[in-house]
């Protein structure tokens, strides 16, 4: 589809044109599988493998797989599926790690590849296993899907900062903190300032289910110009990003107050 110009943009439909195709490479597994073909298993299942969110026709995310009609792309992912290099590399290793030898030749032939030799069949299949990923790039894949999503502003003072060379003054900050069993989903995930990041980690503020600031006014004095202050905030609503998809999720946000004590303020 990506060869075709079909994939314009992040959403992919859960259509006839798509359940058509689906089908026809299922036929080559079909000998060996006792159910029907059944697109809304990967559909809705393929979320958890992290470039793709299943959504309902509304646009909130689906709660099970027959409600998942759409799917909404990470922009890393469409832009590996715009270089035909990486839609071969993909395809080989797909048809090497998961599909029988009897069944790879009819699949090679589908999608227009010559069938290589069984080393390099041998190569694709471990091509892209995972290795354990170290803090730093746990950090970078995490802050580049936050930062963006909050266009590289500060949830709490607005500040907005982006150098022509990518750098930016913004954190992506862990609302339950890694350390503590917060996970790297973007939902975790909150754009801030290097002070707004560092009061919200010791707990000089937070917020509530409905997005807003909640201060510690009690736990700190502060001085300044009026921009840079903390305690006029209270109140106010964070800024958040554009996609719902990015918002922060509820149950961070009280594990977040019920940390730093605002649950019993």
């Amino acid at each position: 589809m990506a060869e075709e110009g079909k994939l314009a943009g992040a959403l992919l439909r859960r259509d006839g044109d798509l359940v058509f195709r689906f089908s026809s490479y299922w036929k080559v597994v079909a000998p060996r599988r006792q159910t029907k073909p059944d697109i809304s298993f990967p559909f809705y299942h393929l979320k958890s493998e992290g470039f793709w969110q299943a959504l309902a026709a509304d646009g909130r995310p689906a709660t099970d797989r027959r409600a998942a009609v759409l799917a909404q792309m990470e922009a890393p992912f469409l832009v590996c599926l715009s270089h035909p290099k990486f839609r071969s590399l993909a395809r080989r290793t797909l048809i090497a790690k998961y599909f029988q030898p009897h069944e790879r030749a009819e699949l090679y032939s589908l999608v227009e590849l010559p069938v290589p030799p069984e080393d390099v069949i041998a190569a694709d299949a471990v091509r892209f296993l995972p290795e354990k990923e170290s803090g730093s790039q746990r950090d970078a894949k995490f802050a580049v899907r936050v930062l963006p999503a909050y266009d590289y502003t500060c949830a709490l003072t607005s500040y907005r900062m982006l150098a022509l060379n990518g750098k930016t003054a913004l954190d992506a900050a862990h609302i339950h903190q890694l350390k503590l069993g917060g996970h790297n989903h973007p939902t975790n995930g909150i754009a801030l300032a290097k002070t707004a990041h560092w009061l919200f980690d010791h707990g000089f503020w937070s917020i509530g289910d409905d997005f807003t600031i909640l201060v510690a006014a009690d736990r700190f004095d502060e001085a300044g110009d009026a921009s840079h202050l903390l305690k006029p905030r209270a109140g106010h609503p964070i800024l958040l990003p554009t996609s719902k998809h990015y918002w922060p999720a509820r149950e961070c946000l009280k594990w977040h107050r019920q940390q730093h004590g605002f649950e019993t303020r």
